[in-house]
């Protein structure tokens, strides 16, 4: 923190210290200690409500990712269109885009202009089992919050921080907050972490509102994201 940045544009001091980069040291009255390496910052990202946000589909349990739309499938399970407000095709196998029309015996999604495109395909919308009663949208890793609950890491095969409020990729390791937080790579970069977000109810008939629901019993509650939890 407040550490001093050397001219080279290379190297960095602590608070307090001179460069001294004839010696590769930092000078300062109390002794002299080795130059740090500075390390490329990263790009700032969006509040982690904001970047993980999923779509919930209206089973109350399976989720698609953000930009998709939720269209229910033949059977009674859900799929994820990979188009923002899509159409939903009759046949449940496909979608289309907003302000089109799904064209079954040609296969097409026709405009008023009477342009035409292939329809989508819909893939299946699976969640992750954290145990009996709760789940994480697919592509997610079940880790524990610091309350004991299941929370959702947006990340398949993450590493659960011991922190029990963030995570990291497959084979990097959690810096602690001491240390400036983040996730290390084995070449030494590092990387943001992300937080958890709370886990999902599996199933349920207490409608929270169009879209969310609790298990029986339950009674929703808004969390401090401002989405909704399920009170046992």
């Amino acid at each position: 923190p407040q550490a001093s940045c050397c001219a080279d544009k290379v190297h960095c001091c602590p608070h307090a210290t001179v460069c001294d980069l004839a010696h590769g040291r930092c000078l300062s009255p109390a002794g002299d200690v080795p130059m740090g390496t500075a390390f490329p910052a990263w790009k700032r990202q969006p509040p982690a409500s904001v970047a993980l946000r999923q779509v919930l589909c209206p089973d109350g349990r399976s989720a698609c990712p953000d930009g998709a739309t939720c269209c229910q499938l033949s059977s009674a399970q859900y799929g994820c269109c990979p188009l923002q407000n899509a159409v939903c095709c009759g046949d449940g196998r496909h979608c289309c885009p907003q302000g089109t029309a799904c064209d079954l015996e040609r296969s097409t999604c026709t405009s008023a202009a009477g342009r035409a495109r292939p329809l989508a395909a819909l893939p299946k919308a699976r969640d992750v089992q954290c145990d009996e009663e709760t789940s994480c949208p697919d592509g997610n890793t079940c880790c524990r919050l610091s309350s004991g609950a299941w929370g959702c890491c947006p990340l398949e095969e993450a590493v659960c921080c011991p922190d029990h409020v963030h995570c990291c990729p497959q084979g990097q390791l959690h810096m602690r907050e001491r240390l400036g937080g983040g996730c290390l790579r084995g070449g030494g970069g590092r990387r943001p972490w992300l937080r958890k977000t709370p886990a999902l109810a599996r199933g349920g008939n207490v409608q929270c509102d169009e879209e969310t629901s609790c298990p029986d019993g339950s009674t929703c509650c808004r969390l401090s994201s401002g989405a909704w939890g399920c009170c046992p």
